[in-house]
């Protein structure tokens, strides 16, 4: 069976006065993700790495940051576009697998509801989603706690009849 692999990555600044929002849960902290949207580097890092398996451009040219009518939005309408996108094209998300990188806050007790969120936005099982989290160890922007990052891999699996077609050439 033919599958293809896509990967994204994210990364925004903290800042005082926003909310922080990963993988589609509101965290309490004293600082949010800087960005055009809500600023899910997770969501936004999963939907680059969505977009990619199905040969699709990234979220900052379907969604670019320059668009009023995208401002502030919330970013699992940002992923649930590229679901549909993939349905659409007849492919099967089968999993994804996803790292944050934050000094702080503490985000392991949040695990489990982003998997879900993510989950059901990609319309696949809580299984088939990894989130981990990472420490930069003191070290950068991250390590500093002036930012958070993410890098996401996904696998989709192309219709069998696009399989057919990539495997005669």
């Amino acid at each position: 069976m033919k599958v293809r692999i896509g990967s994204g990555y994210d990364i925004h600044r903290l800042v005082p006065g926003r909310k922080l929002i990963l993988g589609g849960v509101a965290i309490e902290h004293s600082k949010g993700l800087l960005g055009h949207s809500d600023a899910d580097v997770l969501m936004h890092a999963i939907c680059d790495a969505v977009l990619g398996a199905i040969g699709l451009p990234d979220i900052g040219q379907i969604f670019p940051d320059s668009s009023d009518s995208t401002r502030g939005i919330d970013s699992g309408k940002i992923l649930k576009y590229a679901a549909d996108a993939a349905a659409e094209r007849g492919f099967t998300i089968g999993n994804v697998d996803a790292v944050i990188i934050a000094e702080e806050p503490e985000l392991s007790p949040h695990l489990a509801n982003m998997r879900r969120a993510i989950a059901r936005i990609l319309r696949v099982n809580e299984c088939d989603i990894g989130v981990k989290v990472k420490s930069n160890e003191g070290l950068d922007s991250i390590g500093r706690g002036e930012a958070i990052a993410a890098f996401a891999t996904a696998i989709a699996t192309p219709p069998r009849r696009a399989a057919a077609k990539v495997l005669r050439r």
